[in-house]
């Protein structure tokens, strides 16, 4: 906005009076009216412009862009309301002695519609303003938050420095954390050189961005000596668990002479396997407590976690494989002395389940009864297997598990459906 003429004072003039001086009197009125409204102008167009560079430093959205034009848009108005002011205020001297009315009139005239008009524009300066609330808003909080993330970035970085030096004392090397601090190098520059040069919405993400990874790493520093003690525990317990069931594996083979005995074969021939399969995994898994020493030793942390792992997951196997031989010939013996007992409680669940079924109704729904009465047939078939000189035990058994696993999901359906009726 060009500056507004300064007014010179004039000669000093006597009293005159008439219409003449009365219209020079409105005129000044006018002028100094007009010129109040221009300085109110100029102020809340510099006020807003300081508003228009806050929302473009932070934001590159389509409604900013959109602010941004709206407000040069203004700007030409503002100029030209402004100009044809500064064109009334020069075109007139309201100084001279010899003043006439009319033109003292005609200056109030055009002074007055000047400020009309300074007067109108600044409404609608005012209104845009008003507009800019949530942009300026949004673009006011990212500044402020600014300087704190770009400080506790810094701050997160030297935490993570300073964990590491503690665990390189403590004989540790970290070197892949040690590398993942280093990359933040550049980052870092970058935040150093401040959001003028690479924009508030970019320096916030960095710095955010920059805080999470150097506390990611300042928490995996700190716990390092926490983890390599406890691989060490691990490798100590498993390979304590490795030397355990190296015995355990050698007693298969007289519980497999004892069901190969006693029993036949359909009692006994899926654990044939099992010593020559239990020793391979033991030694299988010696070998890879020995990598896993070796990772460990190397500090090479994920590969030593992950090949004790695959230790922890042979030794379960061989576990389970070497407990099954034991079982079966307990489960074995117990059928064979009194099968009875498992009869009896199979044919409980059944009738448990029948009765079941059978609440609040006179007839039981075939979606329940179809699956129960299948299972009455499948168990009195089981029994019929216990007949003759080499009665299978074991397929007896497998009969009324799985007849008491189909009565159980009968069950929880006639459940689940009774309670999703409530």
């Amino acid at each position: 906005m060009a500056a507004t003429p300064r007014r010179t004072p004039g000669p000093v003039r006597g009293w005159f009076g008439g219409r003449a001086e009365a219209q020079r009197a409105e005129a000044q009125a006018a002028k100094d009216a007009a010129a109040a409204a221009f300085y109110e102008l100029d102020t809340a167009q510099r006020d807003l412009r300081i508003s228009i560079e806050t929302i473009t430093a932070v934001d590159d959205s389509p409604a900013a862009r959109r602010a941004v034009a709206d407000f040069e848009a203004l700007g030409r108005r503002i100029d030209e309301v402004s100009q044809r002011y500064i064109q009334a205020v020069d075109a007139h001297d309201l100084d001279r002695d010899d003043l006439e009315a009319s033109v003292a009139g005609r200056a109030r005239a055009e002074l007055s519609a000047a400020k009309d008009e300074l007067v109108g524009v600044k409404k609608e300066l005012d209104r845009f303003g008003g507009s800019l609330g949530p942009l300026l808003g949004k673009a006011e909080t990212q500044l402020a938050r600014l300087a704190p993330a770009v400080e506790r970035a810094r701050q997160s970085l030297l935490a993570a420095s300073n964990a590491l030096d503690a665990v390189r004392e403590s004989g540790l090397k970290a070197d892949d954390l040690a590398a993942r601090l280093a990359a933040l190098s550049p980052e870092l520059t970058k935040l150093n050189q401040g959001a003028g040069q690479h924009g508030v919405p970019q320096t916030l993400q960095r710095a955010e961005r920059v805080q999470r990874e150097a506390e990611a790493i300042r928490a995996a520093a700190s716990k390092l000596p926490e983890k390599a003690a406890e691989i060490d525990h691990r490798l100590v317990s498993l390979r304590t668990r490795a030397q355990a069931l190296t015995t355990r594996a050698g007693q298969v083979e007289p519980v497999l002479s004892e069901l190969r005995r006693r029993f036949s074969a359909a009692c006994w021939q899926d654990l044939q396997q099992v010593p020559e399969q239990a020793a391979e995994n033991v030694r299988q898994a010696e070998r890879k407590l020995s990598e896993a020493q070796t990772a460990r030793d190397a500090q090479r942390w994920p590969d030593a976690t992950s090949l004790l792992s695959t230790v922890r997951a042979l030794l379960n196997s061989t576990d389970e494989a070497v407990s099954a031989a034991g079982d079966r010939l307990q489960r074995l013996n117990a059928v064979q002395k009194d099968p009875q007992q498992e009869i009896d409680r199979t044919r409980f669940a059944i009738r448990d389940a029948q009765r079941l079924a059978m609440t609040g109704r006179t007839t039981p729904d075939p979606r329940h009864a179809r699956p129960l009465d299948e299972s009455v047939a499948r168990l009195d078939r089981a029994i019929t297997t216990l007949e003759g000189r080499h009665p299978d035990y074991w397929h007896f058994l497998t009969e009324t598990e799985a007849v008491r696993q189909t009565v159980t999901r009968v069950v929880n359906q006639i459940r689940e459906e009774r309670g999703g009726a409530h």
